[in-house]
């Protein structure tokens, strides 16, 4: 009997562990867990896929947990609070192998795209912040830093949702950058932090 009811309670407990990501573009740990999650221990990973391989190697709860990415009471703080070179992980050592500089898998966009967050929790968001990499940053070889971004847009208020969708209107980028977002949940001082890869065609 009390077998039973620690495993209710802990599946019980489960959905509060659930918050959310950029799924697309899709962030790097999102797009390891999309193309490989139920393929990981499959050995052409580490040809086609070396950054996904190498992030499944330090860390396979970095896919698992894709939607996890987060950080309590940053009060905005964001870049004092985050060292550069620990973007992409949003200073989460458990995290750390998507900071790593190197042949991440882009998705292709212009100049004018959407950014898609799924959020299973329905938090809401006080706002987004996107950024891109400058043109001549080079991902495959530089691990991102504040000073390596340019600002894009900073969104509204959102309101509690599964997915949110907003705008993002650039010019002079081309070939493969980071998009870097940060969304400041609304039902608690809860600061998510994703490095997508895309490719300005």
């Amino acid at each position: 009997m009390l077998f039973a009811v620690v495993v209710g309670a802990l599946t019980w407990s489960a959905p509060a562990q659930a918050h959310g990501s950029v799924v697309g573009p899709a962030s790097r740990a999102y797009h390891c867990w999309e193309r490989w999650g139920n393929d990981h221990m499959n050995p052409a990973m580490q040809t086609e896929d070396p950054m996904c391989w190498q992030a499944f190697q330090a860390n396979p709860d970095t896919m698992w947990n894709w939607m996890s990415a987060l950080r309590d009471g940053l009060g905005g703080q964001f870049q004092a609070q985050t060292p550069n070179g620990t973007l992409c992980s949003n200073n989460l050592s458990r995290n750390a192998s998507l900071n790593k500089p190197g042949q991440w898998k882009t998705t292709t966009v212009g100049n004018n795209f959407s950014v898609h967050v799924h959020d299973q929790a329905s938090h809401g968001a006080d706002y987004f912040t996107a950024y891109v990499s400058k043109q001549g940053f080079d991902p495959k070889t530089q691990t991102l830093g504040w000073g390596n971004l340019d600002l894009i847009t900073q969104t509204g208020r959102f309101g509690p949702a599964t997915d949110y969708t907003f705008n993002v209107s650039t010019s002079g980028y081309t070939g493969h950058h980071v998009l870097f977002v940060i969304w400041q949940a609304s039902h608690l001082d809860q600061a998510y932090m994703w490095c997508s890869d895309v490719n300005f065609g």
